[in-house]
Protein backbone atom coordinates (compact mmCIF):
# COMPACT_ATOMS: atom_id res chain seq x y z
CA UNK A 1 0.00 0.00 0.00
CA UNK A 2 1.45 3.36 -1.08
CA UNK A 3 1.12 6.48 1.01
CA UNK A 4 1.70 9.99 -0.31
CA UNK A 5 3.09 12.55 2.07
CA UNK A 6 3.54 16.23 1.32
CA UNK A 7 5.12 18.86 3.54
CA UNK A 8 3.14 21.51 1.71
CA UNK A 9 -0.29 20.65 2.98
CA UNK A 10 -3.01 23.27 3.23
CA UNK A 11 -2.06 24.32 6.76
CA UNK A 12 1.66 24.70 5.92
CA UNK A 13 0.91 26.73 2.79
CA UNK A 14 -1.33 28.96 4.89
CA UNK A 15 1.47 29.62 7.37
CA UNK A 16 3.95 30.36 4.56
CA UNK A 17 1.56 32.86 3.00
CA UNK A 18 0.94 34.44 6.40
CA UNK A 19 4.65 35.07 7.00
CA UNK A 20 5.16 36.37 3.47
CA UNK A 21 2.40 38.92 4.16
CA UNK A 22 4.06 39.88 7.46
CA UNK A 23 7.43 40.32 5.69
CA UNK A 24 5.86 42.45 2.95
CA UNK A 25 4.14 44.53 5.61
CA UNK A 26 7.44 45.15 7.45
CA UNK A 27 9.26 46.13 4.25
CA UNK A 28 6.47 48.34 2.90
CA UNK A 29 6.02 50.19 6.21
CA UNK A 30 9.74 51.10 6.38
CA UNK A 31 10.26 51.56 2.62
CA UNK A 32 9.74 55.38 2.53
CA UNK A 33 12.18 55.93 5.42
CA UNK A 34 15.09 53.73 4.35
CA UNK A 35 17.29 54.45 1.32
CA UNK A 36 19.52 51.35 1.59
CA UNK A 37 17.18 48.69 0.16
CA UNK A 38 19.52 45.75 0.82
CA UNK A 39 19.87 46.72 4.47
CA UNK A 40 16.09 47.12 4.69
CA UNK A 41 15.50 43.65 3.26
CA UNK A 42 18.02 41.94 5.58
CA UNK A 43 16.75 43.81 8.63
CA UNK A 44 13.12 42.91 7.98
CA UNK A 45 13.92 39.31 7.12
CA UNK A 46 15.80 38.92 10.40
CA UNK A 47 12.93 40.58 12.27
CA UNK A 48 10.41 38.23 10.65
CA UNK A 49 12.53 35.17 11.48
CA UNK A 50 12.63 36.30 15.10
CA UNK A 51 8.86 36.64 15.10
CA UNK A 52 8.48 33.18 13.55
CA UNK A 53 10.59 31.60 16.29
CA UNK A 54 8.70 33.43 19.03
CA UNK A 55 5.29 32.64 17.54
CA UNK A 56 5.86 28.89 17.26
CA UNK A 57 7.46 28.64 20.69
CA UNK A 58 4.32 30.17 22.17
CA UNK A 59 1.88 28.35 19.88
CA UNK A 60 3.30 24.82 20.02
CA UNK A 61 5.23 24.73 23.30
CA UNK A 62 3.64 27.13 25.78
CA UNK A 63 -0.06 27.10 24.83
CA UNK A 64 -0.26 23.27 25.13
CA UNK A 65 1.05 23.73 28.67
CA UNK A 66 -1.97 25.78 29.70
CA UNK A 67 -4.40 23.59 27.70
CA UNK A 68 -3.29 20.32 29.22
CA UNK A 69 -2.27 21.30 32.75
CA UNK A 70 -4.01 24.67 33.27
CA UNK A 71 -0.78 26.27 34.47
CA UNK A 72 -1.68 29.88 33.77
CA UNK A 73 1.01 31.45 35.95
CA UNK A 74 3.74 29.31 34.39
CA UNK A 75 2.39 30.15 30.94
CA UNK A 76 2.56 33.89 31.70
CA UNK A 77 6.12 33.64 33.05
CA UNK A 78 7.42 31.46 30.22
CA UNK A 79 5.72 33.64 27.61
CA UNK A 80 7.40 36.77 28.98
CA UNK A 81 10.74 34.94 29.02
CA UNK A 82 10.16 33.85 25.41
CA UNK A 83 9.41 37.43 24.38
CA UNK A 84 12.54 38.63 26.15
CA UNK A 85 14.55 35.88 24.44
CA UNK A 86 13.22 37.05 21.06
CA UNK A 87 14.18 40.62 21.97
CA UNK A 88 17.72 39.51 22.87
CA UNK A 89 18.01 37.55 19.60
CA UNK A 90 16.77 40.48 17.53
CA UNK A 91 19.17 42.83 19.32
CA UNK A 92 22.09 40.40 18.79
CA UNK A 93 21.40 40.25 15.05
CA UNK A 94 21.38 44.04 14.86
CA UNK A 95 24.54 44.48 16.96
CA UNK A 96 26.70 41.63 15.66
CA UNK A 97 25.52 41.26 12.07
CA UNK A 98 23.79 44.34 10.70
CA UNK A 99 25.92 46.97 12.49
CA UNK A 100 29.32 45.62 11.23
CA UNK A 101 27.90 45.04 7.72
CA UNK A 102 26.16 48.40 7.38
CA UNK A 103 28.11 50.87 9.61
CA UNK A 104 27.12 53.83 7.42
CA UNK A 105 23.44 53.20 8.16
CA UNK A 106 23.99 53.19 11.92
CA UNK A 107 26.34 56.20 11.89
CA UNK A 108 23.32 58.49 11.92
CA UNK A 109 21.56 56.60 14.72
CA UNK A 110 22.05 56.36 18.49
CA UNK A 111 24.89 54.06 19.59
CA UNK A 112 23.91 50.38 19.45
CA UNK A 113 25.56 48.58 22.39
CA UNK A 114 24.37 45.00 23.00
CA UNK A 115 24.60 44.87 26.81
CA UNK A 116 23.02 48.28 27.23
CA UNK A 117 20.18 47.34 24.92
CA UNK A 118 19.27 43.99 26.51
CA UNK A 119 19.34 45.49 30.02
CA UNK A 120 17.27 48.52 29.12
CA UNK A 121 13.77 47.81 30.46
CA UNK A 122 12.17 50.68 28.58
CA UNK A 123 13.65 49.55 25.27
CA UNK A 124 12.38 46.00 25.92
CA UNK A 125 8.86 47.18 26.79
CA UNK A 126 8.82 49.39 23.70
CA UNK A 127 9.56 46.38 21.48
CA UNK A 128 7.06 43.92 23.01
CA UNK A 129 4.16 44.91 20.76
CA UNK A 130 6.35 44.91 17.65
CA UNK A 131 7.66 41.42 18.41
CA UNK A 132 4.39 39.80 19.49
CA UNK A 133 1.73 41.16 17.16
CA UNK A 134 2.26 38.40 14.57
CA UNK A 135 2.16 35.75 17.32
CA UNK A 136 -1.11 37.20 18.63
CA UNK A 137 -2.67 36.98 15.16
CA UNK A 138 -1.58 33.35 14.81
CA UNK A 139 -2.89 32.47 18.28
CA UNK A 140 -6.30 34.00 17.47
CA UNK A 141 -6.45 32.11 14.14
CA UNK A 142 -5.44 28.86 15.86
CA UNK A 143 -8.05 29.39 18.60
CA UNK A 144 -10.91 29.87 16.15
CA UNK A 145 -9.72 26.90 14.05
CA UNK A 146 -9.73 24.66 17.11
CA UNK A 147 -13.14 25.98 18.19
CA UNK A 148 -14.46 25.15 14.73
CA UNK A 149 -13.02 21.63 15.01
CA UNK A 150 -14.60 21.20 18.46
CA UNK A 151 -18.01 22.30 17.15
CA UNK A 152 -17.65 19.92 14.19
CA UNK A 153 -16.69 17.01 16.45
CA UNK A 154 -19.58 17.77 18.81
CA UNK A 155 -22.00 17.81 15.89
CA UNK A 156 -20.62 14.49 14.61
CA UNK A 157 -20.92 13.00 18.09
CA UNK A 158 -24.44 14.31 18.42
CA UNK A 159 -25.49 12.87 15.04
CA UNK A 160 -23.89 9.52 15.88
CA UNK A 161 -25.68 9.36 19.22
CA UNK A 162 -29.02 10.18 17.61
CA UNK A 163 -28.52 7.50 14.97
CA UNK A 164 -27.66 4.97 17.65
CA UNK A 165 -30.77 5.90 19.61
CA UNK A 166 -32.96 5.59 16.54
CA UNK A 167 -31.44 2.24 15.65
CA UNK A 168 -32.12 1.12 19.19
CA UNK A 169 -35.68 2.41 19.12
CA UNK A 170 -36.91 1.30 15.70
CA UNK A 171 -36.23 -2.45 16.13
CA UNK A 172 -37.86 -2.25 19.56
CA UNK A 173 -41.02 -0.77 18.03
CA UNK A 174 -40.99 -3.09 15.01
CA UNK A 175 -40.64 -6.15 17.21
CA UNK A 176 -43.78 -5.23 19.16
CA UNK A 177 -45.78 -4.45 16.00
CA UNK A 178 -44.72 -7.63 14.19
CA UNK A 179 -45.62 -9.59 17.29
CA UNK A 180 -49.15 -8.17 17.01
CA UNK A 181 -49.39 -9.33 13.41
CA UNK A 182 -48.07 -12.77 14.31
CA UNK A 183 -50.76 -13.18 16.98
CA UNK A 184 -53.53 -12.27 14.51
CA UNK A 185 -52.11 -14.56 11.85
CA UNK A 186 -52.20 -17.48 14.29
CA UNK A 187 -55.87 -16.73 14.94
CA UNK A 188 -56.50 -16.41 11.17
CA UNK A 189 -58.22 -13.13 11.90
CA UNK A 190 -60.08 -11.24 9.13
CA UNK A 191 -58.33 -8.14 10.38
CA UNK A 192 -54.92 -9.38 9.23
CA UNK A 193 -55.03 -7.48 5.85
CA UNK A 194 -55.92 -4.25 7.70
CA UNK A 195 -53.00 -4.79 10.06
CA UNK A 196 -50.63 -5.39 7.15
CA UNK A 197 -51.79 -2.17 5.47
CA UNK A 198 -51.30 -0.09 8.60
CA UNK A 199 -47.99 -1.77 9.34
CA UNK A 200 -46.88 -0.91 5.80
CA UNK A 201 -47.68 2.76 6.43
CA UNK A 202 -45.79 2.64 9.70
CA UNK A 203 -42.74 1.07 8.06
CA UNK A 204 -42.85 3.67 5.30
CA UNK A 205 -42.81 6.41 7.92
CA UNK A 206 -39.95 4.89 9.92
CA UNK A 207 -37.76 3.91 6.96
CA UNK A 208 -38.18 6.98 4.77
CA UNK A 209 -39.37 9.85 6.94
CA UNK A 210 -37.55 9.43 10.24
CA UNK A 211 -34.05 10.11 8.93
CA UNK A 212 -34.55 13.86 9.30
CA UNK A 213 -33.87 15.45 12.66
CA UNK A 214 -37.36 16.99 12.73
CA UNK A 215 -40.51 15.89 10.89
CA UNK A 216 -43.97 17.49 10.55
CA UNK A 217 -46.13 16.89 13.60
CA UNK A 218 -49.04 15.96 11.32
CA UNK A 219 -47.09 12.97 9.95
CA UNK A 220 -46.32 11.84 13.51
CA UNK A 221 -50.04 12.09 14.32
CA UNK A 222 -50.82 9.82 11.36
CA UNK A 223 -48.22 7.34 12.59
CA UNK A 224 -49.73 7.40 16.08
CA UNK A 225 -53.23 6.80 14.69
CA UNK A 226 -52.01 3.76 12.78
CA UNK A 227 -50.22 2.44 15.84
CA UNK A 228 -53.28 2.89 18.08
CA UNK A 229 -55.45 1.12 15.48
CA UNK A 230 -53.06 -1.84 15.50
CA UNK A 231 -53.03 -2.01 19.28
CA UNK A 232 -56.82 -1.82 19.43
CA UNK A 233 -57.02 -4.78 17.10
CA UNK A 234 -54.58 -6.66 19.28
CA UNK A 235 -56.20 -5.95 22.66
CA UNK A 236 -59.82 -5.50 21.61
CA UNK A 237 -62.13 -4.69 24.52
CA UNK A 238 -59.30 -4.98 27.03
CA UNK A 239 -58.32 -1.37 26.38
CA UNK A 240 -60.21 1.91 26.07
CA UNK A 241 -58.17 4.51 24.18
CA UNK A 242 -59.11 8.19 24.08
CA UNK A 243 -57.03 10.20 21.63
CA UNK A 244 -57.53 13.98 21.42
CA UNK A 245 -55.37 16.11 19.16
CA UNK A 246 -55.57 19.88 18.74
CA UNK A 247 -53.13 21.60 16.39
CA UNK A 248 -53.60 25.36 16.05
CA UNK A 249 -50.08 25.88 14.67
CA UNK A 250 -48.32 23.30 12.52
CA UNK A 251 -44.92 22.30 13.85
CA UNK A 252 -41.95 20.06 13.45
CA UNK A 253 -40.96 17.52 16.06
CA UNK A 254 -38.24 14.91 16.55
CA UNK A 255 -39.52 11.63 15.08
CA UNK A 256 -40.90 8.84 17.29
CA UNK A 257 -40.77 10.79 20.55
CA UNK A 258 -44.52 10.76 21.17
CA UNK A 259 -44.91 7.26 19.77
CA UNK A 260 -42.42 5.90 22.28
CA UNK A 261 -44.39 7.33 25.19
CA UNK A 262 -47.59 5.82 23.80
CA UNK A 263 -45.85 2.50 23.22
CA UNK A 264 -44.77 2.46 26.87
CA UNK A 265 -48.35 3.15 27.94
CA UNK A 266 -49.57 0.09 26.03
CA UNK A 267 -46.67 -2.08 27.11
CA UNK A 268 -46.84 -1.34 30.82
CA UNK A 269 -50.49 -0.40 31.21
CA UNK A 270 -52.28 -2.91 29.00
CA UNK A 271 -50.16 -5.93 28.19
CA UNK A 272 -50.12 -7.08 31.83
CA UNK A 273 -53.76 -6.19 32.53
CA UNK A 274 -56.13 -9.16 32.60
CA UNK A 275 -59.28 -7.06 32.92
CA UNK A 276 -59.83 -3.67 31.29
CA UNK A 277 -57.36 -0.80 30.93
CA UNK A 278 -57.50 2.77 29.73
CA UNK A 279 -55.13 5.08 27.92
CA UNK A 280 -55.81 8.81 27.53
CA UNK A 281 -53.72 10.70 25.01
CA UNK A 282 -53.85 14.45 24.50
CA UNK A 283 -51.66 16.43 22.08
CA UNK A 284 -51.82 20.21 21.74
CA UNK A 285 -49.70 22.36 19.44
CA UNK A 286 -49.82 26.14 19.36
CA UNK A 287 -47.49 28.89 18.22
CA UNK A 288 -45.18 28.48 21.20
CA UNK A 289 -45.31 24.91 22.46
CA UNK A 290 -46.19 21.30 21.82
CA UNK A 291 -47.64 19.55 24.87
CA UNK A 292 -48.27 15.84 25.20
CA UNK A 293 -50.15 14.17 28.07
CA UNK A 294 -50.37 10.38 28.18
CA UNK A 295 -52.17 8.67 31.04
CA UNK A 296 -52.62 4.94 31.47
CA UNK A 297 -54.05 2.64 34.10
CA UNK A 298 -51.76 0.27 35.99
CA UNK A 299 -52.44 -3.40 36.63
CA UNK A 300 -52.90 -4.58 40.20
CA UNK A 301 -49.72 -6.53 39.74
CA UNK A 302 -47.83 -3.24 39.46
CA UNK A 303 -44.62 -3.84 41.38
CA UNK A 304 -43.16 -5.90 38.58
CA UNK A 305 -44.42 -3.38 36.04
CA UNK A 306 -42.79 -0.48 37.89
CA UNK A 307 -39.44 -2.27 37.74
CA UNK A 308 -39.93 -2.76 34.00
CA UNK A 309 -40.82 0.90 33.52
CA UNK A 310 -37.67 2.06 35.20
CA UNK A 311 -35.53 0.08 32.78
CA UNK A 312 -37.67 0.67 29.68
CA UNK A 313 -35.55 1.23 26.58
CA UNK A 314 -38.03 3.67 25.06
CA UNK A 315 -38.23 6.11 27.97
CA UNK A 316 -34.46 6.13 28.36
CA UNK A 317 -34.12 6.93 24.67
CA UNK A 318 -36.60 9.79 24.96
CA UNK A 319 -34.63 11.40 27.79
CA UNK A 320 -31.39 11.14 25.80
CA UNK A 321 -32.94 12.48 22.60
CA UNK A 322 -34.50 15.40 24.45
CA UNK A 323 -31.11 16.36 25.84
CA UNK A 324 -29.62 16.29 22.33
CA UNK A 325 -32.46 17.81 20.30
CA UNK A 326 -34.19 20.08 22.79
CA UNK A 327 -31.53 21.37 25.19
CA UNK A 328 -33.19 23.81 27.59
CA UNK A 329 -36.31 23.59 25.41
CA UNK A 330 -38.21 20.74 27.00
CA UNK A 331 -39.97 19.60 30.16
CA UNK A 332 -40.57 15.92 30.87
CA UNK A 333 -42.37 14.85 34.02
CA UNK A 334 -43.88 11.61 35.26
CA UNK A 335 -46.69 10.99 37.75
CA UNK A 336 -46.45 7.47 39.14
CA UNK A 337 -49.36 6.52 41.38
CA UNK A 338 -50.76 3.20 42.54
CA UNK A 339 -53.48 2.93 39.90
CA UNK A 340 -52.32 5.31 37.18
CA UNK A 341 -49.20 6.43 35.37
CA UNK A 342 -48.97 9.72 33.50
CA UNK A 343 -46.20 11.25 31.43
CA UNK A 344 -46.17 14.92 30.46
CA UNK A 345 -43.95 16.33 27.75
CA UNK A 346 -43.65 19.98 26.76
CA UNK A 347 -41.49 21.12 23.83
CA UNK A 348 -40.71 24.43 22.19
CA UNK A 349 -42.51 24.59 18.85
CA UNK A 350 -40.10 24.18 15.92
CA UNK A 351 -42.56 25.71 13.48
CA UNK A 352 -42.49 24.74 9.82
Amino acid sequence: MNYKFSIFDRKTIGHILFWLIILIYHISSAWPHETNRLFLAERMISKTITQIILSYVILYMLIPLIREKKRRLQFAIFSMLAVYGAYVLHTAIRCFYLLPKYPEVYSYRPPLVFVERITNVYAFIGNITDLTFAAIILIVIDYYRKQKEIVSLQEQKRTTELNLLKHQLNPHFLFNTLNNLYTLALKKSDKTPEVIEKLSEILDHILYRCEARYVPLSSEIKLIENYIALEKIRYGRRVDVNFNCKITQEAKIAPLLILTLIENAFKHGVSQEINSAFINIKIDANKSNITVNIENSKPENNQKIIAQQRSAIGLTNIEKQLQLLYPNEHELSVIDEKERYESKLKLNNHAL
